[in-house]
């Protein structure tokens, strides 16, 4: 488990699906939870063969974690204790909707040590929280944080999307300040994305979804960034803001690229040598986990060039960046190495910068990060660059 430090354990029950959300996600059966989260202890016993393990960060999500019982969260949440040391375990996240906890449910996650919740507020709109397909209403988002709270969780995270259908920029904006006045430690802001196999994109197909323009969504993105700073919020990922200290350390096990387990239908592993799938179809995956506790899709081998382009991509989402001493000491050669053009070349348009030790993204590169991240992709396969 050494080189391991993260566990995301996925949930895929709902009750309800969102128009947006592509996750691996299913209605909420009770018999089939059950089965699920033995299938759950099959597999996470087939990597994790000792108790008492050592990881920095546990992520629970979803789906909607939360949409389990209580004697349900109960029996996952036992097991989790029992393989890993939650005493030295730093972050213990869990995904959830505001409405979906009970004062037992809070206290039962208390109990076992659960001291992060992210909580899916996406729009402060009844009417827009409709037509995402979301089941709670704004008040919920309020009565849930303070449930949260008068149980001993503060460290709250909130997720927000914009450029939503028929969302204005004073809209947005709104939002964004109902939010900032909760006083939360952590913000998670999206823009819309309009993936396959969502409500949202056959509306797309039909022509029947009509987003902001490019120039509107922009400009929330500014204001996102402004505003946020003003409230103590700073801005260390791509779409992330948190008050000094209250980052979100899973995820920062992402952005550095280091390896993390994922356990659950249709989750995704990082190893040493390779990254692995899950099985996403429910039964198909409940079947092969209980049969072997490898209810794995695909392994990809992870060679040394994409793991130098992960390097980059996944750093330069983080306002810190990629440190220059940190990829040598890892790849045995300076990014400069293979990158030396790219990097001149994104600096002359004013995307990229050098501070010291760091790559970063300027201000103009954060809303063009996809085209800087294409400079870093290598067309050969990297060998022997030491």
């Amino acid at each position: 488990m050494n080189a391991i430090q993260s566990v995301y354990i996925h949930i895929p029950f709902c009750q309800q699906i969102c128009h947006y959300c592509d996750f691996t996600k299913f209605f909420y059966n009770e018999k089939l939870a059950d089965d699920y989260i033995e299938a759950l202890k099959h597999e996470i016993n087939a990597y994790v063969t000792e108790n008492g393990n050592d990881v920095k960060t546990i992520f629970i999500g979803g789906g909607t974690p939360t949409a389990l019982t209580v004697s349900q969260l109960d029996a996952l949440l036992s097991f989790i204790k029992q393989k890993f040391d939650i005493s030295r375990c730093g972050e213990f996240s869990i995904e959830a909707n505001p409405g979906d906890f009970t004062e037992d449910k809070v206290k039962l996650l208390k109990s076992y040590g659960v001291n992060r919740v992210s909580l899916g507020v996406q729009v402060f709109d009844d009417q827009m929280l409709q037509e995402l397909g979301r089941l709670h209403k704004v008040k919920d988002v309020y009565q849930t944080i303070e449930l949260l709270q008068n149980n001993g969780i503060t460290n709250i995270s909130t997720d927000l999307i914009y450029a939503l259908p028929k969302q204005t920029i004073k809209h947005f904006e709104a939002s964004l300040n109902q939010a900032m006045a909760l006083g939360l430690p952590h913000l998670s802001t999206y823009a819309l994305q309009i993936e396959p196999k969502t409500v949202f994109y056959q509306r797309h197909k039909k022509g029947k979804l009509h987003r902001p323009a490019q120039d509107e969504e922009v400009e929330m993105y500014q204001i996102l960034k402004d505003t946020t700073k003003k409230h103590g919020l700073n801005q260390y990922e791509i779409s992330n803001f948190a008050k000094p200290g209250f980052e979100s350390k899973h995820n920062l096990t992402y952005w550095d690229n280091k390896f993390y387990y994922g356990f659950g239908a249709g989750a995704y592993g990082y190893i040493p040598g390779e990254r692995y799938g899950n099985i996403r179809p429910l039964p198909a995956y409940i079947k092969k986990a209980i049969a072997d506790g490898k209810p794995v899709l695909h392994v990809d081998p992870i060679s040394e060039k994409e793991q130098i382009e992960e390097e980059m991509f996944l750093g330069l989402r983080k306002m810190q960046g990629v440190s220059k001493r940190a990829f040598t000491s890892k790849f045995g050669f300076p990014p400069s190495r293979l990158y030396a053009s790219s990097i001149n070349e994104l600096k002359r348009k004013d995307w990229l910068k050098e501070a010291g030790d760091y790559l970063q993204l300027t201000e103009d590169g954060k809303l063009l990060a996809n085209e800087v991240f294409e400079r870093f992709l290598l067309e050969e396969e990297v060998a022997d660059m030491n």
